[in-house]
């Protein structure tokens, strides 16, 4: 779930949309202070847990500010544009701008980036782009023109990618919109044509991106009030040819269609958007945050007195204006996982209720108790979990610090005190960060393989596959079967693929290995091992096959004209070994789509298929037939 915490507004001053009123926001070196750029003359720089200004900057009179004011993460300084080609630079000791450090460009400046790790970058509106430090040396140097006539940029951004940045900026010439991506470390500059598809009679609005290490992610807001998504490749097979990408739909009808005005679009982290606008065309505007892998609206709040389609966020917190003033919206965006994003998780009770299993026995299960009694005990639960206060417990802040350093048998210690403390809210979130950082030491450190641990977090029965993302995956390359079974008993968004590699390690292991292998046998506590009766029967000596006490083969002309075993008899026997079998269950019983399932069920070995058929088909037949339905 992702939640808006209480607003406060950082500016007193009255501010106002376009350039005469607030160009941008951008983060300083230190984490909770940012320059505020007001459109005309002045630059502040704000602290923001204090809610003041701890600096201002102007030009003289005559002078326009041009460019939002920026960072140099390397040096500490301020940077400035004025009058599109002056620089101006300076630190917080200075007072007045006219008399700090300028150069003066040859070319137009559209806008300065800078973030963490590399110097500040310079674009120009012609399309080229200088790194700050070649600038200030030779000012007045030549900038070559990349774009074509009437084409302008609209929209810009900067990644870090492998250490290295790569910067994207998208134009626009008569209706049609172009993505460039520069990349530094290759030196090359890429050009995309956005295609609309089915949608080119709608009006992109705004642009907002993300990256991995492959791909940039662009996501549009258009005039029907649609979110657009498209993928482009930082490294293209042919960089000098101008390639064609298609737009696709992410989120429908975030905002109203004829809304013309006071919409924005950003990305908050890889599964939520903020997006600003009416939600409906006679509402008022609002702040809503989408989750774009489920397509759910997450949460929102009214804007009553309107805002400027401005929208900024660092950290964990988002700026705009809201009226005439610069206001300031903290926020909260979980880990994404279905349960979270649908507002609850699946295993959401108290550690004293009974937990149902995962296949359903008709004659017990009248005794669980589904009544109006365990009703009116839930909701005096709920009542009481509404006033329990989120703040991480002394307990969790020590499990942390154990888990860096300490021995396993150190870590199970705090971990029984943190289970033991009241569960919070947010207990789930908590949990999944335990996880995550016992994975991220076991990748550190490959011996450390903390398991008692591990099952007792699952066992909390808050956990899903999202929330501790490579949990599966370890449990895998460990061989890990119990810890598996237990995972697709609980998570209820395991992806497919993973479903499949424990299918592969289910038919695989030996049949010794789950004989000292603990595993829960509650799904298949009927069925017996015919393996080990058939042992327990055979109490005569054999040699090669042959009783030596039978003196003919009568005997064998008997058993040959013996007719089978009666057929209900034979299905009442389990064809697997009883673990095993439990193992299978708990895939069957486990949530996947056949459709994604499908494709990883090729990737078995054939020896796999054909070893395992031969011995079980009775399991094989019945996973074949729930593909089928």
């Amino acid at each position: 779930m992702a939640a808006l915490e209480e607003e406060f507004t950082l500016s007193t001053v009255p501010l106002g949309a376009g350039p005469n009123g607030l160009l941008g926001v951008e983060q300083s070196d230190k984490t909770d202070q940012f320059l505020v750029t007001h459109g005309g003359r002045t630059v502040i720089l704000y602290k923001v847990s204090d809610q003041k200004p701890l600096g201002s900057w102007s030009v003289k009179q005559g002078q326009i500010i041009t460019c939002p004011a920026v960072c140099n993460f390397q040096t500490g300084e301020f940077i400035v544009v004025h009058d599109n080609k002056v620089l101006r630079i300076w630190n917080t000791e200075d007072v007045n701008l006219d008399k700090v450090f300028k150069a003066t460009l040859s070319a137009e400046i559209y806008r300065i980036h800078s973030i963490q790790g590399t110097e500040p970058l310079v674009l120009f509106k012609e399309g080229a782009v200088r790194g700050l430090e070649a600038l200030l040396a030779e000012p007045q140097q030549k900038i070559e023109t990349v774009l074509s006539d009437d084409e302008v940029i609209k929209w810009t951004k900067v990644f870090m990618v492998f250490r290295h940045p790569v910067l994207i900026f998208i134009t626009e010439k008569h209706g049609n919109h172009f993505a460039y991506i520069q990349t530094f470390s290759s030196r090359t500059l890429s050009k995309y044509t956005l295609f609309h598809g089915q949608e080119e009679k709608s009006v992109i609005q705004n642009f907002t991106a993300s990256v991995d290490r492959k791909f940039i992610s662009l996501m549009s807001l258009s005039s029907d009030g649609c979110v657009y998504e498209t993928s482009i490749p930082i490294h293209p097979r042919d960089p000098d040819e101008n390639q064609r990408v298609v737009r696709s739909l992410l989120l429908k009808t975030v905002v109203a269609g004829n809304a013309r005005s006071g919409v924005a679009l950003t990305v908050l982290d890889q599964d939520h958007v903020a997006v600003l606008g009416p939600p409906l065309p006679a509402s008022k505007e609002c702040l809503s945050i989408w989750n774009t892998k489920f397509q759910t609206l997450q949460t929102s709040r009214e804007l009553p007195q309107g805002t400027s389609g401005q929208l900024w966020y660092f950290g964990e917190n988002l700026f705009m204006l809201h009226g005439k003033f610069l206001t300031v919206i903290p926020y909260k965006c979980e880990v994404s996982s279905l349960a979270g994003a649908l507002g609850k998780l699946k295993h959401s009770q108290d550690p004293g209720t009974h937990t149902v299993p995962h296949f359903v026995n008709w004659e017990t299960s009248r005794g669980y108790g589904f009544g109006s009694q365990n009703s009116e005990q839930s909701k005096r639960i709920l009542r009481r979990r509404k006033i329990e206060v989120n703040v991480p417990p002394p307990a969790f802040e020590q499990l942390l610090s154990t888990i860096k350093n300490d021995s396993e048998k150190d870590i199970e210690v705090e971990l029984c005190k943190f289970l033991a403390v009241k569960r919070t809210p947010d207990f789930h979130t908590i949990v999944g960060d335990i996880v995550l950082e016992l994975l991220g030491r076991h990748t550190t450190e490959p011996s450390f393989y903390p398991r008692n641990s591990l099952m007792q977090l699952i066992q909390t029965h808050v956990l899903s596959y999202s929330l501790c993302p490579g949990l599966m995956e370890a449990a895998l390359e460990k061989t890990d079967v119990q810890m598996l079974q237990l995972c697709l008993q609980q998570f209820p968004d395991i992806p497919e693929s993973i479903t499949c590699a424990c299918l592969k390690l289910f038919l695989s292991i030996s049949d010794d290995s789950l004989q000292e292998t603990e595993i829960n046998m509650e799904s298949v506590s009927d069925c017996s091992d015919p393996v080990q009766e058939k042992m327990d029967e055979q109490t005569e000596i054999l040699q090669n096959g042959f009783n030596a006490d039978e003196q003919n083969c009568d005997s064998c002309d008997r058993k040959l004209n013996q007719k089978p075993q009666d057929a209900a008899e034979e299905t009442t026997s389990c064809p697997v070994v009883p673990k095993r079998a439990a193992l299978l269950n708990a895939i069957l019983h486990s949530a996947y789509s056949e459709m994604f399932l499908l494709p990883h069920l090729k990737d078995i070995p054939a020896q796999h298929v054909t070893v395992s058929v031969c011995r079980h088909p009775r399991e094989f037949y019945i996973l074949y037939i729930s593909l089928l339905n």
